[in-house]
Parts: structure tokens; sequence; C-alpha cells
């Protein structure tokens, strides 16, 4: 019955405000002003009115040419483009400016405008949904995706174009600096818990893209999950991991060891002495009460990770987002090459990262060639857009094992691996070196000590 009722009521609009918006348009005596003001909101296809919208593209056209749109050049304009009949004759565009007598409020009239307009796009996207619903050779899942596709759309399609005065900038900035000053926090952004690498970046900056690269079995989940482990279980702040190659469980498993400082292998074969079970269970307790959310799903959809995303921002109020890796994340279009997939994801994950305003840190693999050489920018794989899109990129390097060497020669004395943490882009702050320890033993890193460091 709701649908049979639907189906007969008209589209969401209002002629009255639409004849205000043009009439508004062709009355402006501020030098133009008025459709440089309306352009910011309407598009052509946004009054429900077929005449309306011949009109306004006709004021639009006259405006790109420099030219003061009013009744005689709009009558004129669309005289040349063969439609005067369409936009209702010379009669219906006179009489627009009977409606209002000034511009003054064109900015209420193009938002209302607006407002109709996405209301009708919402109706056409429930429409086309609710067909394909009913279409049983479609998978639910697909059907789904689509569906938040076309609502991402009409979101970034409807983004007021804005611009503001340097002093208001300023003023807010100037703020922030003041509230850092005064909080005497030793750093302004999430600390990674490496006093190295949070002394060049100041903590993981707000809207950033980090990218954290390396060869595989160089470490890079190791490191992720150390990071997400000093912030959200040491430091408190709420963090989120999506785990696309590992399952949840045995991520929480590394973490366990890592925590407890109990051999891994050790936990996953159960040979535990009564101390060793101490040891994990004093952990888990402590990881037990850490704002630490994980996603598990392999084969993330692109759509699937912002959704998930947001989710987590609005609700659990997550400080950052750790993804572990960008070659597993899976693109809407799979026909089109895999490297124009990866700069998709790239660019949607440095949208993403602004609009919640939070650092998304991004793991990703390395070019074998990062293996004859120390790693730099040019060895991430795939796609160059990842580069050009990062704000911040980390390459893990370590040098190859000797296999002519035995294996305490390769090897730190304390069991660890020493390895380079190479700040090899940070748009905002200096590049650099970090030097770290891969305690392999508990898929752990931590700081490389001093006396490591003099040995070298």
């Amino acid at each position: 019955m709701a649908a049979a009722v639907q189906k007969d009521k008209i589209p969401p609009h209002d002629p009255e405000i639409e004849r205000a918006a043009l009439g508004a348009l062709l009355s402006d005596g501020d030098g133009g002003n008025a459709v440089l003001t309306v352009s910011h909101y309407l598009h052509s296809g946004d009054f429900y009115s077929y005449a309306n919208n011949r009109i306004f593209e006709a004021i639009i056209s006259l405006a790109d040419k420099g030219l003061r749109p009013d009744i005689q050049t709009v009558v004129q304009e669309l005289r040349q483009q063969g439609k005067l009949d369409e936009a209702g004759g010379p009669d219906y565009v006179a009489s627009l400016t009977d409606i209002v007598p000034s511009s003054a409020n064109i900015e209420y009239y193009a938002q209302t405008v607006q407002n109709y307009a996405l209301r009708r796009a919402l109706l056409r996207v429930a429409g086309e949904i609710g067909v394909k619903v009913f279409d049983e050779s479609l998978e639910s899942r697909l059907l789904l995706e689509e569906t938040q596709q076309k609502i991402f759309e009409l979101t970034d399609n409807r983004q007021a174009l804005t611009f503001r005065i340097v002093k208001d900038v300023l003023k807010e900035t100037l703020d922030v600096i003041d509230k850092v000053r005064k909080s005497k926090k030793e750093y302004t952004g999430v600390p990674s818990g490496f006093e190295g690498l949070d002394r060049l970046t100041s903590g993981f900056q707000p809207s950033e893209f980090i990218v954290i690269g390396a060869r595989p079995s160089m470490g890079k989940t190791a490191l992720a999950l150390s990071m997400a482990a000093n912030i959200a279980v040491n430091a408190k702040i709420p963090a989120a991991f999506f785990t696309l190659e590992m399952s949840d469980k045995a991520l929480v498993q590394r973490l366990i060891a890592s925590e407890s400082m109990v051999n891994s292998n050790d936990l996953r074969t159960g040979f535990l002495t009564a101390k060793d079970w101490g040891h994990v269970l004093n952990a888990s307790e402590k990881i037990y009460e850490a704002p630490l959310y994980l996603v598990d799903m392999p084969n993330m959809k692109l759509l699937d990770l912002r959704a998930q995303a947001r989710r987590l921002r609005s609700q659990q109020n997550v400080e950052i987002i750790f993804i572990d890796y960008l070659g597993l994340i899976s693109s809407e279009n799979n026909a089109v090459p895999r490297f124009e997939q990866i700069s998709e994801i790239s660019r949607s994950l440095k949208s993403l990262a602004r609009e919640l305003n939070i650092p998304i840190v991004v793991l990703s693999q390395l070019t074998r060639e990062a293996e004859k050489e120390r790693p730099n920018l040019s060895n991430l794989r795939d796609s160059g857009s990842v580069e050009q899109d990062a704000d911040v990129v980390m390459l893990l390097h370590r040098d190859r094992v000797d296999k002519n060497k035995k294996p305490e020669e390769n090897a730190d004395p304390d069991g660890g691996l020493p390895t380079d943490l190479i700040i090899a882009k940070q748009r905002n702050g200096p590049v650099g070196l970090v030097k770290l320890l891969l305690m392999s033993k508990y898929t752990k890193f931590v700081p490389l000590a001093m006396e490591h460091s003099e040995k070298k």
C-alpha cells in the first residue's frame, strides 16, 4: 500500500522557489555575484522543471562568456541555442523577474532547490535499487555495494566549493598552535611509541595518509601491530586494525606474544611453562582493557572499508586506523588494470583520512629491486600514485642474511634483528632514519638500544 501511495506522489520540488531562484539571477544588481553564489550549489538538471533547467543553463553559459545575464541576454542566448520554446518562450523568461525584486535571498533559494534535487536523486536511487532487489540473478552483496556507491556519489557531488580569507584560517591555526603550546604534550599527533620516529614526525598527524613499505618477511605487520599496541594497549588511545591477510585470532596471538614476551612458537604449540602462562594471563588482562578494534575481512572491498572506517570513527571515536595491507584491498572495478585500481584505492584512502581527520596507516609491498639495495620511493609496488598520495612513506630495510654465516653470526646477540626504518618522505617534516630491533621470537619491534648502535 505504501509503495502505491509513493508511486502516485509527485517528486519533491517547489515551483515557486525554482522561479524565485531564476528571477533573482536575472535581477542581480551585484555585478554578477549571484551567479557565482549559485554555482556552488546548483548544477544543470537540479531544477524539476524542464524549462527552468534550460534557462539556468543559458544563464551559466552567459556567465562563462563573461556576460551579465538579464532577460534580454538570456532570451537571445536561448534563441541562438534553439531552446527558447523549450524554455517557455520570451514571456515566461520575462515573468521570472516579477517573482522577486532582487537577488538578496539567492543563497536561500539555491540551497532549497538543491535540497529538493537531492531528494529526487535519492528517490531515483531507491527506485533503481527497488527494481533490482527482485532480480534474483544479482547477488545481494553486490547490490548492497552498488547502493552504497550511489549514495556516496551523491554525497561527493554535493560538496559545496568554498573559499575563506586567510585571516580567518590564520586565527584558527594560531588557536591550534596555542593549544598545543599550553598542553605541554611532547607530540602533537598520535605517538607511535617509538621515540626516534615520534621525534621526526611529532606523532602521526590527523588527516595524514601514511604508508609503511617492505619486502615480505621484513616485519611490516609486526611493526604496525607494535605501533597499535603502543597506542591502544599502553596509551589507551582508540585505534582500529584492518587485517586482510591473517585472521583476527592470529593477530591477537601475535599481540599476546608481543606483550607477554613469550615465544610466539611456544604459544602456537602450547608448550608453555607455568611462568609463561602467568605472563600470558597478565598480558591478556592488559590487552582486554585496550580500545583496539579489529576488522577481519579478507578481500575487503574499498566501499566496505570506507563504510567500516566511518562507523568506527563515529561510534568508537578511533583516532588512528591501520590497514594490513594495500594490495589485498579489492577495487569495485576489476576490469581495469591493477595499477589503476591501486591508484583509485590510494586516492580514496587519502580522501578518507582527510574526511575522518585521523591518520590512516597502510602497509604496502615493495618490488624485488628493494632486495638488491636500500629501498626508496620508486620501490613502492603497483602504482606511482601511492608515492604521490602519501603524506609519509616509511620503508623497512634489513641486510639480507648471509647463508655462508652461522645463524648466530647473522643475528643480534640478544636474538633480535637490527632493522632500519627509513623515513623516505614526509610532506610536512624531515626525512631520516630510525634504528629498530625486531624481536622475531615475540613478533615485536622495539627501539634499538644505544649499546647496539655503538657496536655497529
